[in-house]
C-alpha cells in the first residue's frame, strides 16, 4: 500500500455512473458509443479515417469497429507535443452467437455459440440472458441491438443426474454451453428474423452480425456498506469508464497542457489482440502520426513526439481471494478500495519499469489517491495486457495499472465501489502531466 495520504473523497456519483455505463454497454459497440456520447457532451467531434484531418486545438475522435480513439489537442500544441496516452480494451469473455445459429435438439430449440476469450464456463450457467451487438446492413451501413431481456438460458444438469458434481464439474465446450431459447423444431433464420424485427428492420436487409449473449441482471452496489460493485463487464469497460471521465475533465477544464492526452480502447485484447481494432494493429500508431502530420509535423517531429510520450495501460487486476489467499504472492495482497493497482512482471507480461513506477506514483500522489502494487505468485503464470504490445509497437514508454477485482472473466465480477473514483483520479493526473 502506498503511503500517500488518503485523500480523495469518495464520489458515489463516478460509481453510479459506472453502473449506467456498464448497463447500457453489453458490447464493445456498445461501449464505444457510451464513451463517444459523454465525449461529445464535452465538445469532442468525430473525425473519420477516410478523411483529412486539420490540426487545430479541440477533442476530436474516431470510431472503428468495437474500438475507440480519443484525443485533445491543447492550444499551442506544436508538431513535437509529446502524447499521453491511456489504453484500454471494450471487450470482456463471453458467448458469440455462430454464423449459422438455429440448432436445437430433443424438442428444445436453442442457439449455437462460440467461446470467446478465457471464460469459466460455469459462471454462464443458470443465468437469464439477453443478446446484443451490430447487424451489417446491405447498404453497407451497420445497426447496433441491445435485446436486454430474457431470451437465452444454459441450463446446468440436475444434480440428480449428476451426483458426481461437487467433486469436479466437466463442461465440453461444444455440447454443454449451447443456450435455450424456446421449444419446438429448429428453424433456419429464425433468431435473425426475431433480432432483426427488434431492430425495426426486415431480416432481408441483414447481410451480417456479429452478437453475443450478455446477463440481464444489473450491475449494483453489494455488501452491509454498499461498499462493493458487482456487475459484468468491469474487466475492461470499468477502465473505459474511467479513462472517458478523465479525458473529458481534463478537455473541459483546458488550459496550458504539456501533453497532448489520448485515450485508446482497443478491442480483441481477450483474444489477442490481432485483429484490426486490436493493440496489434497500427490504429493507435497510425492517430498519434497523423495528428502530428496535421500539425505541420514532419518524421522527425513524430520521432521526437513519440520518444516523450508515455503510456499508461489500465486493466482489471486481481485481488487477494480470501478463500484461496495460498494461490497469491505473500508480500503482495491488494484489496478492494485500497486504490489503483500497479501491475509488475519482470518477464514484460507487463510493461511497468522503474520508470513507469514513478510516472504512476507522482500521478497517485498528484491525484491524492492511495495505491497498491500487484506481482503474481511465482507458481503461478501471470497474465498480460496491451501495455507490453503498446510498448514494443511504438516504442514508448508504458506502465501497466488496474483495480483489483475478484472473479475476472465471469460472467459477475467484483471490485471495491470507491475504486473507480480512484482510478479516474490517477488517469487524470497522469493525462495533466
Amino acid at each position: 500500500m502506498s503511503t500517500a495520504a488518503r485523500t480523495a473523497h469518495f464520489d458515489r456519483k463516478h460509481t453510479d455512473d459506472l453502473i449506467a455505463f456498464l448497463a447500457a454497454s453489453p458490447s464493445p459497440y456498445h461501449a464505444v458509443q457510451s464513451a463517444a456520447e459523454r465525449l461529445e457532451r464535452v465538445g469532442f467531434r468525430r473525425v473519420r479515417e477516410t478523411d483529412a484531418w486539420d490540426g487545430g486545438s479541440g477533442g476530436r475522435y474516431l470510431v472503428r469497429g468495437g474500438a475507440l480513439m480519443a484525443w485533445y489537442v491543447p492550444e499551442g500544441a506544436g508538431p513535437a507535443t509529446p502524447y499521453r496516452v491511456v489504453g484500454t480494451h471494450t471487450d470482456s469473455p463471453n458467448l458469440r452467437v455462430k454464423p449459422v445459429p438455429d440448432t436445437g435438439s430433443a424438442g428444445w430449440r436453442q442457439i449455437a455459440v462460440e467461446i470467446y476469450g478465457g471464460v469459466p464456463l460455469n459462471t454462464w450457467l443458470d443465468r437469464d440472458l439477453g443478446l446484443s451487438g451490430r447487424l451489417a446492413l446491405r447498404d453497407g451501413s451497420t445497426r447496433l441491438v441491445h435485446l436486454d431481456e430474457p431470451l437465452l438460458r444454459v441450463p446446468q444438469l440436475a444434480i440428480h443426474l449428476d451426483r458426481g458434481v461437487n467433486d469436479g464439474l466437466k463442461l465440453d465446450r461444444q455440447r454443454h454451453l449451447t443456450p435455450i431459447w424456446g421449444l419446438g423444431d429448429t428453424t433456419e433464420g429464425a433468431l435473425l428474423e426475431y433480432v432483426a424485427e427488434k431492430a425495426g428492420l426486415a431480416a432481408a436487409d441483414v447481410t451480417g452480425w456479429d452478437l453475443m449473449a450478455h446477463d440481464v441482471q444489473p450491475p449494483a452496489y453489494l455488501g452491509r456498506d454498499r461498499e462493493l460493485l458487482a456487475g459484468p463487464r468491469l474487466d475492461n469497460q470499468l477502465s473505459v469508464h474511467a479513462a472517458t471521465a478523465a479525458l473529458a475533465a481534463v478537455a473541459e477544464a483546458g488550459g496550458d497542457l504539456p501533453y497532448i492526452p489520448v485515450l485508446a480502447a482497443f478491442d480483441h485484447e481477450e483474444t489477442g489482440s490481432e485483429s484490426d481494432t486490436g493493440a496489434q494493429s497500427p490504429l493507435l500508431g497510425n492517430v498519434l502520426e497523423r495528428s502530428c502530420y496535421a500539425r505541420g509535423g514532419t518524421a522527425e517531429d513524430r520521432a521526437r513526439a513519440l520518444a516523450g510520450t508515455v503510456c499508461l495501460s489500465s486493466d482489471m487486476g486481481h485481488a487477494v481471494h480470501p478463500n484461496y489467499s495460498e494461490r497469491h504472492e505473500p508480500g503482495h495482497h491488494p484489496l478492494p478500495n485500497g486504490g489503483p493497482i500497479l501491475k509488475v512482471n519482470v518477464n514484460n507480461r507487463y510493461a511497468t519499469d522503474g520508470v513507469g513506477r514513478a510516472v504512476f506514483t507522482a500521478a497517485c500522489e498528484k491525484a491524492g489517491v492511495p495505491w497498491q502494487t500487484f506481482v503474481s505468485n511465482n507458481a503461478m503464470p501471470c497474465g498480460t495486457t496491451i501495455g507490453p504490445i503498446t510498448a514494443a509497437r511504438l516504442g514508448i514508454t508504458t506502465v501497466d495499472c488496474g483495480i483489483a477485482a475478484l472473479s475476472m472473466h465471469s460472467a459477475r465480477e467484483l471490485c471495491g465501489a470507491e475504486d473507480p473514483h480512484y482510478l479516474a483520479g490517477a488517469i487524470k493526473a497522469f493525462l495533466e502531466g
